[in-house]
C-alpha cells in the first residue's frame, strides 16, 4: 500500500476544504471498496479524509412527506430502519440483497453510491482498461465479459471501449424511487435525480458520476411516493449470498381497483448505471394487472441490448427478471 496523509475534519465546510486543498485527497468512511482498492493499487490516494464524525447520520422525515437518508447512516442500519422498512420497503430489500452482513454494518449510504465496478480487469493492472488507465483499452470487450454490461455501453472506440456494470443494490432501489442527491461542495449545496448521477461510459468511461471536484454527498431525498403494497427486488447472481448481480429488477407499482396507475422499473448489473425506460414503463399505466403485457414491457426495456459473448444470456435473463419482478409485485401466482 502507498504511503498517504490522513485528517479527521470536525464538519462538513471543513471536509469539502481538505479535499480542494490536498492533491489526489479522497474522503474514506466505511471504507469498504476504497482500502480493496488501494490494496490492489488501484486508487493511490495521496491524503485520506476521514468523514465518520461528521453529522451525517441521521435518518429523518422531509416537509414534503418523504424521508432523508443520511449519507454516513449505515447500510445496516438504513435497511432496519423502521421508517425506511414500513414506508420504503423496495428499498430496505435491495439493500439487504447486497454484501454481507458484516459489510454492511459498515458501509456507508454515501459511499454505496461511489462502488466502482467489480469488472476483473478494472482490479488487474496487469491488463488494459479504460476506466482505470484512460486510453489502454478494454480487456473485457474481446476477453472474459459475463458479468459485463448489456445496455449503454461504449464500445466503437479503442480508447474510450467500456462494458463494465455499476455493481450497487442500493442505487437500483433508489433509481426505482426516483430518490435525490444532496451534495455539498466550494460552490455550496445543490440536488441531483438520481437518475442524472450516474453516468454512462460515453466518451469518459473513468468517470463514474456527476459529482464535481471538492463535492461531498451529504444525504439521499426520499420521495413520498414508497410503493409500499406493491413491490418487488429480484437478485440473480451466482450464488445465494456474497454475490454481485448478473442482472437485478426493482419494481414499483401502483394499483387501484386492479388497474396500474403509477409503474417503475429498473435494472442492475447490466449497465454502467441503473437502467430505466420510462417508455416501457407507461406501457402498463391503465393496463389491467395480467401477465399479458409484462413480456412486451421486457422486450422494451431490452430492446438495443448486445452481448459480447460470454454475457450475451443476459439480455434473455433479464427479460425474465423483470417478468418475474412484475408477477411478484403485482402479486400474481407463479408456478415456481
Amino acid at each position: 500500500m502507498n504511503r498517504f496523509s490522513y485528517s479527521r475534519p470536525g464538519n462538513v465546510d471543513t471536509a469539502v476544504g481538505e479535499l480542494t486543498r490536498h492533491e489526489g485527497a479522497k474522503f474514506i468512511a466505511g471504507g469498504t471498496n476504497l482500502l480493496d482498492l488501494m490494496k490492489e493499487n488501484v486508487e493511490r490516494p495521496n491524503h485520506l479524509i476521514d468523514i465518520n464524525h461528521l453529522a451525517l447520520k441521521t435518518i429523518e422525515d422531509t416537509e414534503d412527506g418523504g424521508l432523508r437518508l443520511g449519507a454516513l447512516a449505515t447500510n445496516a442500519d438504513t435497511a432496519y430502519n423502521d421508517k425506511v422498512e414500513s414506508r420504503y420497503p423496495l428499498l430496505s430489500q435491495a439493500i439487504l440483497a447486497g454484501a454481507s452482513a458484516q459489510l454492511r454494518n459498515m458501509a456507508t449510504n454515501g459511499g454505496n453510491l461511489f462502488q466502482r465496478t467489480r469488472c476483473y480487469y478494472f482490479y488487474d493492472t496487469g491488463t488494459p482498461c479504460n476506466k482505470r488507465e484512460p486510453g489502454s483499452g478494454c480487456g473485457a470487450f474481446n476477453g472474459f465479459n459475463r458479468i459485463h454490461a448489456i445496455l449503454g455501453t461504449s464500445d466503437e472506440n479503442p480508447e474510450t471501449r467500456c462494458i463494465a456494470t455499476h455493481p450497487s443494490d442500493m442505487a437500483v432501489a433508489l433509481a426505482a424511487l426516483e430518490a435525490v442527491v444532496r451534495i455539498t461542495g466550494p460552490n455550496g449545496e445543490r440536488t441531483v435525480p438520481i437518475a442524472d448521477f450516474h453516468r454512462l461510459p460515453g466518451n469518459e468511461p473513468w468517470l463514474d458520476t456527476t459529482i464535481q471536484p471538492g463535492e461531498l454527498v451529504t444525504a439521499i431525498d426520499l420521495p413520498a411516493k414508497g410503493f409500499s403494497d406493491y413491490y418487488a427486488y429480484i437478485k440473480l447472481r451466482d450464488r445465494q449470498s456474497y454475490a454481485f448481480a448478473l442482472v437485478s429488477v426493482a419494481v414499483g407499482l401502483e394499483i387501484e381497483n386492479n388497474q396500474i396507475t403509477d409503474a417503475r422499473i429498473a435494472l442492475g448489473g447490466v449497465a454502467h448505471k441503473p437502467w430505466r425506460k420510462p417508455e416501457a414503463e407507461a406501457m402498463l399505466v391503465g393496463k389491467t394487472v395480467t401477465e399479458a403485457d409484462f413480456q412486451s414491457v421486457a422486450e422494451t426495456i431490452l430492446s438495443g441490448a448486445k452481448g459480447y459473448g460470454h454475457n450475451t444470456f443476459k439480455i434473455e435473463l433479464a427479460k425474465r427478471a423483470i417478468v418475474r419482478a412484475l408477477q411478484r409485485a403485482a402479486k400474481i401466482e407463479t408456478k415456481s
